[in-house]
């Protein structure tokens, strides 16, 4: 597999714009959430689940990198540290079709730190540097890294300032920067989502002392308003979990952050567009609550939202007819 790296291949496919961007977030950004997502806005830029080196070089790689075309534009993201590994795992993602691969040096866990996956990499800028060329190497699609702004015991602007300039020579134009430190001990991986206070003001000083590289803000927004005043110091930003939990504020991404014209879809409309799909799933022997699960946040503070998520949710799991509970769940939607 790893012989199999070439010379930079040539593509013509332009550039994702990375101007608002849906987290990559492990269990959650499934290829069902990203059908799903793609429903409610054209422009925003998807990201897969994080997906180990080990995973597509030794396991089920189409399994892993399979996505519907309407997905797109769509990045696929790895976690890995070995130079090699990475490079050959980035050209089967750019076989498969992706837009962009970004490299994971922001995840806490355990299991990955225990593999140099994720955020302890920050304590190895030049392993990440190496990496990143290889990559850039092996593929002609960019290549970029989300990361935090330090971890425990590494936490400093110098070495942000560090990390990023070694990467940055290394050919990585574009960082995501979740604004949080990571701490690596004692903390999981929701209490580092939350408890590490965020420092947007660090991320700000990267822009400034960094004015040729791209930098996207991630961590803690919510709004589009955050996210039209955030966009004013960064050229970019990514939201994660009230993405997902309130996935109808995608919906107006398109005209508020892309000067779209396009009328956004009713959550009604977005039900009856997303059944097709559904139906495919399970004509192929899938579960449907692999696709519903995601769609639960779309009913939020108007009556009869209760009723969809239970339907969607509890109901659905004991009914010998998922598709008739899947349309009661729509006809609550109606007017919405």
């Amino acid at each position: 597999m790893l012989a199999e790296i070439a010379s930079t291949p040539v593509t013509t496919r332009p550039e994702p714009s990375r101007r608002f961007s849906v987290a990559p977030m492990m269990d959650w950004t499934d290829r069902h959430c990203r059908y799903f997502h793609r429903l409610l806005s054209q422009h925003a830029l998807l990201y897969t689940e994080m997906v180990t080196t080990g995973a597509l070089l030794h396991g089920d790689a189409q399994r892993f990198l399979r996505h519907d075309a309407t997905e797109h534009p769509l990045a696929l993201q790895l976690g890995g540290s070995v130079p090699a590994e990475l490079a050959a795992a980035a050209r089967l993602g750019e076989q498969a079709g992706y837009d962009e691969i970004n490299l994971n040096v922001g995840c806490p866990s355990d299991r990955v730190q225990n593999n140099l996956i994720g955020a302890c990499l920050m304590a190895y800028p030049e392993r990440v540097a190496d990496s990143v060329k290889a990559m850039r190497d092996a593929v002609a699609i960019p290549v970029t890294v989300k990361h935090r702004i330090g971890i425990s015991g590494r936490d400093s602007y110098d070495a942000l300032r560090d990390f990023v300039g070694q990467v940055a020579d290394a050919g990585c134009r574009s960082f995501t920067v979740h604004a949080r430190i990571a701490i690596l001990e004692g903390l999981s991986p929701k209490q580092n989502r939350e408890i590490p206070p965020l420092r947007y003001d660090v991320a700000a000083q990267l822009v400034q002392d960094f004015p040729e590289l791209e930098f996207i803000l991630n961590g803690g927004i919510k709004t589009l308003e955050t996210c039209r005043e955030q966009l004013e110091v960064f050229d970019g930003v990514m939201l994660g979990r009230e993405a997902y939990q309130n996935p109808y504020l995608l919906a107006e991404v398109d005209a508020a952050l892309y000067g779209s014209d396009r009328p956004p879809l009713t959550r009604h409309e977005v039900m009856l567009q997303l059944r097709p799909y559904v139906e495919a799933h399970l004509r192929q022997g899938g579960v449907i609550h692999h696709v519903t699960r995601h769609v639960l946040g779309l009913a939020q503070g108007f009556p009869g939202a209760r009723r969809f998520r239970q339907l969607l949710s509890t109901d659905l799991h004991r009914s010998p007819e998922p598709l008739r509970l899947y349309d009661e769940a729509t006809e609550l939607l109606r007017g919405h």
